[in-house]
């Protein structure tokens, strides 16, 4: 089985004034098909650094980078680009929906620039809108949807290329409590109804614990890596 994610001694440094920083140092680390991941730790962790790498939204110091079995490290920018909008769908803690748009206008949205005509537009939208459980919700405006209305189109649109991984940044972190655990519910079902790969960024452990399998990053490390209710998988350095 071909991972979706490989990292080779991933590392990312940052020059601030004459220091360098080190955001990632030296990881190793596997996401296989319908796995269902959820990175944690402090702020500076590394976490987020590691989401932006894995997202093609920026490039490592050294290391290398597969995506389904391809090394995308040395991929330029124009190729870089189209392989994140066909293979990558992206949620945000902001939803990052268009203002003055519909939920399902906002659906479509990755499929216009992926070229698919306006009829199969709709029918694709109007189905992930479905699958979210806003179908009602279609041409409601943001400005007219709660905040977990409004996370659950953004997760319609991030699937509705049919990606190889959903890559959700602090997804709950703007939801109430009951927002959050409906959000949660639904990455869970997409996980395990349509083998969908999610990995998740979370500093909420009650968020973490919904996942399949929980990476704890500690200043640009793994510190441990575990299955939910279970013993380590590994632990790249110790705690």
């Amino acid at each position: 089985m071909i991972p979706v994610v490989r990292l080779e001694q991933l590392r990312k440094t940052y020059a601030m004034g004459d220091q360098e920083v080190v955001a990632l140092d030296g990881i190793d680390f596997t996401v296989q098909p319908a796995e269902f991941v959820a990175v944690t730790g402090a702020s500076g962790s590394g976490k987020s650094t590691l989401l932006h790498m894995i997202g093609l939204l920026d490039r490592p110091t050294s290391g290398r980078y597969f995506f389904e079995g391809e090394d995308v490290s040395l991929l330029d920018a124009d190729t870089l680009a189209d392989l994140r909008s066909r293979r990558l769908g992206f949620v945000f803690q902001s939803y990052n929906l268009l203002p003055r748009t519909t939920a399902l206008e906002n659906v479509e949205l990755p499929m216009i620039y992926a070229g698919v005509s306006e009829p199969e537009r709709r029918r694709r939208a109007l189905a992930a809108l479905d699958v979210v459980g806003v179908a009602d919700m279609a041409e409601h405006g943001s400005n007219e949807m709660s905040g977990g209305q409004q996370q659950r189109v953004a997760i319609a649109r991030a699937l509705v290329n049919d990606p190889g991984l959903i890559l959700a940044d602090e997804p709950t972190g703007a939801l109430d409590t009951k927002s959050s655990q409906d959000i949660m519910d639904v990455f869970a079902r997409l996980n395990r109804e349509r083998a969908m790969t999610i990995l998740l960024v979370t500093h909420e452990p009650d968020v973490a614990r919904r996942a399949r399998r929980i990476v704890t990053f500690r200043d640009g490390r793994i510190v441990s890596d575990e299955p939910v209710g279970s013993g380590p998988i590994s632990a790249a350095v110790p705690l």
